[in-house]
C-alpha cells in the first residue's frame, strides 16, 4: 500500500492566532469552501477538543480523534492515543477509501505533533490580529518551498482579506 501524503490544513491570523476558547474567530465563507474540498473524500485527524467543538463528524471525510483520554467515544469517529496510532488508522482509512490524502486538521496542539511529519502545508492566513487562546506553532517555514499563493480581499462573504498558500516539504 502506498503511503498518503499528509497534508496539514490551518487558518492563521497575522499574530499566530487560529482560535478562542475552542472557536473559529472570523466568518470567512470562501475559506470554509476550501477546506471542505481539501479535506472531502479524506480521513481527518483532530484533537478531541477541536471535535467536540465542530460536535460531529465531518460528512464525506473518516474522522479520526486523537485524545488521551482512554474512555473518549463517539459515534461515527475513530479514536486513536497518539498521533503514530491516528496516522496509521488515517493510512488505512484513507487507502480503503481511496482518498488523496491524510489531513491534519487541528488544534494547535496537533499541529504541533504533527508539523515534523507533514508533506504538505495547505494555510490560509488571515489578515487581522484578533485575540484567541489558541496559537498555530511555529513551524519552521525553511523546511519548506512555497508553491502556490493568491490574495483575496474582505467581502460582505469574508470579513477579512486573506490569502490561501500552499507549501511542499523540501526533500
Amino acid at each position: 500500500m502506498a503511503k498518503l501524503p499528509v497534508v496539514l490544513v490551518a487558518a492563521i491570523a497575522d499574530n499566530g492566532v487560529i482560535g478562542s476558547e475552542n472557536r473559529l474567530i472570523w466568518r470567512l465563507k470562501t475559506d470554509l469552501r476550501r477546506f471542505r474540498a481539501l479535506t472531502m473524500g479524506c480521513p481527518i485527524i483532530m484533537g478531541r477538543k477541536t471535535f467536540l467543538s465542530i460536535g460531529k463528524p465531518l460528512p464525506g471525510r473518516q474522522t479520526v480523534v486523537l485524545t488521551r483520554d482512554p474512555l473518549f467515544r463517539a459515534e461515527g469517529v475513530h479514536a486513536a492515543s497518539s498521533l503514530e496510532g491516528a496516522l496509521e488508522m488515517a493510512q488505512e482509512l484513507g487507502a480503503a477509501m481511496g482518498a488523496r490524502a491524510v489531513i491534519v486538521g487541528g488544534g494547535s496542539e496537533i499541529y504541533a505533533l504533527a508539523l515534523p511529519l507533514v508533506d504538505r502545508l495547505e494555510l490560509t492566513f488571515v489578515h487581522a490580529a484578533p485575540e484567541g487562546d489558541a496559537l498555530f506553532p511555529s513551524w519552521g517555514r525553511e523546511a519548506f518551498r512555497e508553491t502556490a499563493r493568491s490574495d483575496h480581499p474582505a467581502t460582505a462573504e469574508d470579513e477579512y482579506a486573506f490569502s490561501f498558500a500552499s507549501f511542499e516539504r523540501r526533500r
